[in-house]
């Protein structure tokens, strides 16, 4: 199997997270009291119980989460939306005297000090209890305009400032405590996916770009550009490859920029400080496309080196960003460990060809000091018995060469052609989720974008496939 085959098939390995859940019904209730409902949350191994009761429109809940002694839990209802902006939110933890206490306050992203206070809708009777590592709340409450499908959020936390809950991990299963419930059926559907979805798409999109497609692309650059059979191909599959992983990388940017404006109170610096300077960079060397001199023209030894700076330097800070934003996700490890064997392998597969590359140029320049000298001693033509052997023995190398070189260069493009299609394939399978999430005038977009990457393959493939053969019979003929 070839290496773009491989790191494409080690992508499509890598499945969505599964959650393993904690079974609700092996919960000991104290008193043996019964609920007619359970849930095994999806986060946090928790579990939630409840029954509901039409009648006066109030529902009983046991929300049960392992938690050590120095800790604290939280379950809220959210009746203005999802997450934790807004959340009505009941407190369980050890106080000062070591007693297990139970408070209550609503919480927002302006005001997130608890402190003991009202929420907007009747408590009856709340308690809680620690056994075993494992603690409870207890609560009787009205549903919030007698609505029997609920946001709800839960957590946990071992963070305390004078006494109170103080703030929680804002990574991995902390940030994802939070689902939509049906108190009729127990069906719960977790109202964070979608938000949880974008996350996912937002790195998906920019580890294929930044930290996939624009490698390919310099790799393309530097050493296809060695093969003669390859020019100019390699120059507008360089293009093609990069083009197509600026805008997806764009559109990766833009899901971000969407994540930040609804995460208000969520920041990460680094990761969104990196992701301005990586679009601002990546914005210029596409139109620094526009001022590129002629190659005899006395500025374009400048206009390289600002190219090759800029363009090593988004590669740079697109890994190291990519590398934040596992932090930040907190994804299964397979999916960290399949991108270093992705980088990995584009780093050898670099260096082979640094080797390789540096062999042929090395080889070509020894090869026409030695025309030169041919030509100084014996004339251009040859004429004695050596000479004239030895410029046959010359071009059967120089015909032996252009056969290897056109060979390996149609291998490199074919493979890198290869690569651009199948994560167009990728591509295609990961953005079919987001269209349906966020409806028709995204998927236009999308489709648009699409139909680019798939005919510039097409563009690039005939090019060289035309080019290829009309040297390969002007060669041979």
């Amino acid at each position: 199997m070839s290496i773009p085959l491989f790191l494409f098939f080690l992508l499509l390995s890598l499945l969505p997270p599964s959650f393993s859940q904690q079974s609700c019904a092996n919960d000991i209730m104290p008193e043996n009291k019964l609920y007619s409902l359970c849930n095994s949350l999806s986060q946090l191994s928790a579990n939630l119980h409840w029954t509901y009761h039409p009648s006066n429109s109030t529902v009983d809940i046991a929300y049960r989460a392992p938690q050590t002694s120095d800790g604290w839990i939280a379950w809220a209802l959210n009746p203005t939306g999802t997450g934790m902006n807004g959340a009505e939110t009941i407190f369980a933890f050890h106080d000062s005297k070591g007693v297990m206490t139970t408070v209550t306050y609503p919480i927002t992203y302006t005001n997130t000090t608890v402190r003991n206070s009202s929420l907007s809708f009747k408590i009856y009777s709340m308690s809680s209890q620690f056994s075993n590592n494992m603690m409870s709340i207890y609560a009787t409450i009205e549903l919030p305009n007698n609505k029997t499908k609920v946001n709800h959020v839960w957590q946990s936390s071992t963070i305390f400032r004078n006494g109170m809950p103080a703030g929680h991990a804002t990574t991995g299963a902390n940030l994802k405590s939070t689902a939509t419930l049906d108190l009729l059926s127990g069906e719960s559907s977790g109202s964070g996916n979608s938000r949880l979805h974008r996350k996912n798409t937002h790195g998906v999109l920019n580890a294929v770009s930044w930290g996939i497609l624009m490698p390919i692309g310099a790799i393309i650059a530097r050493y296809m550009r060695v093969f003669k059979s390859a020019d100019p191909a390699w120059f507008y599959l360089h293009v093609a490859c990069q083009c197509s992983a600026y805008i997806v990388g764009v559109a990766g940017w833009g899901t971000g920029l969407k994540l930040g404006s609804d995460s208000k109170g969520i920041t990460y610096d680094t990761h969104r400080n990196i992701g301005i300077t990586l679009f601002s960079l990546a914005t210029l060397q596409v139109f620094a496309l526009l001022l590129r001199p002629k190659k005899d023209h006395k500025y374009r030894l400048y206009w390289n080196i600002y190219h090759h700076v800029i363009g090593y330097t988004v590669i740079i800070l697109s890994v190291i960003n990519i590398f934040k934003g596992f932090d930040i996700l907190d994804p299964e490890k397979k999916w960290k460990h399949a991108y270093i064997a992705i980088i990995v392998t584009l780093g050898g597969i670099a260096v082979v060809l640094e080797v390789i590359t540096w062999g042929i140029v090395l080889n070509r320049k020894r090869s026409d000091s030695s025309d030169k000298s041919h030509r100084g001693t014996n004339g251009v033509n040859g004429l004695n018995g050596t000479n004239g052997y030895g410029a046959r023995q010359h071009q059967m190398f120089t015909g032996l060469e252009m056969v290897f070189d056109r060979a390996v260069g149609f291998r490199f493009v074919a493979a890198d052609l290869s690569v651009l299609c199948l994560l167009d394939i990728l591509f295609s399978m990961l953005l079919h989720d987001y269209c349906i999430i966020n409806g028709l005038r995204v998927s236009i977009i999308v489709y648009w974008l699409l139909l680019y990457v798939k005919l510039a393959n097409f563009f690039i493939f005939y090019l060289y496939i035309e080019q290829y053969f009309s040297q390969s019979l002007g060669f041979f003929i």
